[in-house]
């Protein structure tokens, strides 16, 4: 009946929405086609959904959302763009649902700090937060269009890499409170800056400060400190508020400790995290738990039961090695980071395989020549250096022009009895020399 009302010409979202109401989900594949979804033909690259249209029909879709009216089959939805309907469509059901959103980006830690929110706010309220990485124009949406009647917080993560993708994605999510983890150089070829990197990050305060919304930040970052104001701000709690005294970061066996005070009562932190510079990812999670009424033992507890993966700073015993796995994503602070964390470690015979950042645009032989001298200062004691990046310099270090030019040389000199570091960016693969290590 809905269909049938729609297809009299384009749709509007009103009534694309009841459509929506009566399906089981939203797909954008038609290889996860599921019975009864709301398929949306979106564009890419490389192919036009429209012309999967009929397909996604045929594997059991409710209803093909369209904007190409010469696909247009028995069961097709017309409108003028369905990129922009299904970004639409999530702002008009996160406001049907009158859920609290709250927004996280920034250039590391994204998603460990949403995945630790995420595990606090689940000790109080039902809770949704953003599948995997799916935090861009498209993940953003279908991360709102799966909340269901009982969710009461959603975590949604926004990621960028152009200087408007934030302002977009605050636009659809319309989030109540947020925060940003850092602001370092990342994506520089998109952002043109560093300049470039604050102006579209602090989108979200903007966002917040215009909507009196509440912002969570790092008050040991001048440069999230000095946004909270410029951007107008009228509620923002700094991550240190909710202790009553100095904060105590530290690593027991490889992993992450935090020594805190809650209340007046001590409270010594034990997590599955590697690298000290998760600490402020696991304080921002407590800020903005505790605010939200979270119990202090449920969210001390939420944190310490927590395990990373998806290569992000897992701990791999591996049997012949412990491999420190970072190897999902790197950019130049991150990189620092998980350098200067591996090189501070009480480990014996340590060996780094860094691969090249990528998206640094006309940056990027100065921020590898960079991390090359970090890497010389260090002290490690072998380092491998993988991808085109380094090929300008890279010392007497060792280099590879691939990971399978790498995994051939561990192949044929193995690595046993090391603590090893992975560390580059997704498009590297550096995960696919876990087994050998």
């Amino acid at each position: 009946m809905e269909l049938a009302k729609c297809k009299q010409g384009k749709c509007s979202i009103s009534e694309l929405y009841d459509v929506f109401r009566c399906s089981s989900c939203v797909c954008t594949d038609t290889r996860s086609i599921v019975p009864n979804s709301l398929f949306f033909a979106l564009k890419g690259e490389r192919f036009n959904g429209n012309a999967f249209a009929r397909q996604a029909l045929e594997q059991g879709a409710r209803a093909a959302v369209i904007d190409e009216a010469t696909y247009m089959v028995e069961g097709c939805i017309l409108v003028d763009d369905a990129l922009d309907a299904l970004q639409q469509l999530a702002r008009h059901h996160r406001r049907q649902l009158g859920v609290r959103v709250v927004g996280i980006t920034g250039t590391n830690g994204k998603t460990t700090t949403k995945e630790l929110l995420a595990a606090v706010l689940a000790t109080k309220y039902c809770t949704v937060a953003t599948r995997g990485n799916l935090n861009n124009h498209i993940g953003v949406p279908l991360t709102l269009l799966s909340l269901t009647p009982d969710v009461e917080v959603a975590v949604v993560e926004m990621g960028a890499n152009h200087p408007n993708d934030i302002a977009e994605l605050v636009d659809i999510a319309e989030p109540n409170c947020g925060l940003i983890t850092n602001i370092g150089c990342a994506h520089l070829a998109g952002f043109g800056s560093f300049e470039g990197v604050v102006r579209a990050k602090t989108a979200l305060y903007r966002y917040l400060a215009q909507h009196n919304g509440m912002a969570f930040y790092n008050s040991e970052s001048e440069v999230l400190a000095e946004q909270v104001v410029q951007c107008g701000l009228k509620h923002a709690i700094a991550y240190s508020t909710f202790a009553d005294g100095p904060v105590r970061v530290a690593e027991r066996n490889g992993f992450l400790r935090i020594e805190l005070c809650i209340g007046g009562v001590s409270h010594c932190l034990d997590t599955h995290l590697v690298g000290v510079y998760n600490a402020e990812n696991v304080m921002a999670a407590l800020a903005v738990g505790l605010h939200m009424g979270v119990l202090e033992a449920d969210a001390l507890a939420a944190v310490a039961a927590y395990e990373p993966s998806n290569n992000r700073s897992q701990r791999i015993d591996t049997g012949r090695n412990v491999v420190i796995m970072d190897a999902y994503n790197a950019n130049p602070s991150s990189m620092v980071a998980a350098i200067g964390g591996f090189a501070a470690l009480a480990a014996g015979n340590k060996v780094a395989i860094v691969g090249e950042m990528l998206e640094l645009g006309h940056y990027a032989a100065q921020e590898h020549r960079r991390v090359v001298e970090q890497l010389a200062a260090a002290g490690i004691d072998r380092v491998m250096l993988v991808g085109g990046g380094f090929a300008a310099e890279h010392r007497d270090f060792e280099y590879f022009a691939t990971a399978a030019d790498c995994a051939a040389a561990i192949r044929q000199h193995p690595i046993e009895g090391s603590t090893v570091l992975l560390k580059g960016s997704r498009g590297v693969r550096l995960e696919q020399l876990l087994d050998l290590l």
